[in-house]
């Protein structure tokens, strides 16, 4: 059978689907993924969260990533892996996207924002780290190019990218709303992720645990092929519009 096909009849036949995102399916918007050679990673150090609070300098280097474009997450494009997954939520046949990702572009392709659950937070915008007030980047950039320090109008509290860094605790809610959807699905679909980053690489085994089929499509294989019941090592764009039109 078709891949596709095989894949579609899965989440035809699904009750819940719920979909997990990993930097795999923004890798063809032209966005870098963090630890393969050539990634974010290996042309600049992480700051951790502690760095970033303690150290006006390491604030001035994150913000001078910002808005220098540097580490890319922002201003790409969605691709057929986004919009296909937004389209399936819209026509029925997906709860929830769980994301890895920083770049909006679920969003951006039209998935409903109360459906997708950021578990590393979001970089298209900032908050207060003290009383969350949000930010829109535009606003923050005079102060930046001024060489003022960001911090928050109403409070006075330091003002970051909604990204969650590396030392920065994960964001209970969203953790808590992703951990509910993976025990009450009963297909879980990883889509693009190496699955080494924990806590949210437990998701498909704590789905499949519950019961739930698992479905994998990455372009590599992962540690959890074995417990998968579906493995597809393919471009994501390409079969998710090929199951989008399946079931259309």
């Amino acid at each position: 059978m078709n891949p596709a096909h095989q894949f579609a009849d899965l989440i035809a036949q699904a009750r819940q689907t719920v979909f997990f995102t990993g930097a795999g399916i923004s890798t063809e918007s032209g966005i870098p993924d963090f630890r393969s050679p050539g990634g974010v990673w290996s042309k600049m150090k992480p700051i951790y969260f502690q760095e970033f609070v303690a150290d006006r300098t390491k604030r001035r280097e994150a913000w001078d990533r910002v808005f220098n474009g540097i580490a890319g997450w922002t201003g790409a494009a969605p691709n057929d892996g986004h919009r296909a997954v937004a389209g399936l939520i819209g026509a029925g046949y997906g709860d929830a996207v769980i994301t890895q990702n920083v770049d909006n572009l679920h969003q951006d392709a039209g998935a409903p924002a109360d459906k997708v659950i950021e578990l590393h937070g979001n970089a298209s915008f900032a908050k207060c780290l003290d009383c969350e007030r949000r930010y829109e980047l535009g606003e923050l950039r005079p102060r930046w190019q001024a060489g003022v320090e960001i911090d928050c109008v109403a409070c006075g509290g330091l003002i970051k990218t909604a990204v969650i860094s590396f030392g920065q605790p994960m964001p209970e809610h969203e953790m808590a709303r992703a951990m509910a959807e993976a025990q009450t699905c009963d297909l879980f679909v990883v889509l693009g992720s190496s699955l080494v980053v924990y806590p949210a690489a437990g998701l498909p085994l704590m789905a499949k645990a519950a019961g739930a089929g698992l479905v994998i499509v990455n372009r590599e294989p992962t540690e959890m092929d074995e417990a998968a019941d579906l493995v597809l090592n393919t471009e994501i764009g390409l079969l998710m519009r090929g199951v989008l039109e399946a079931l259309g």
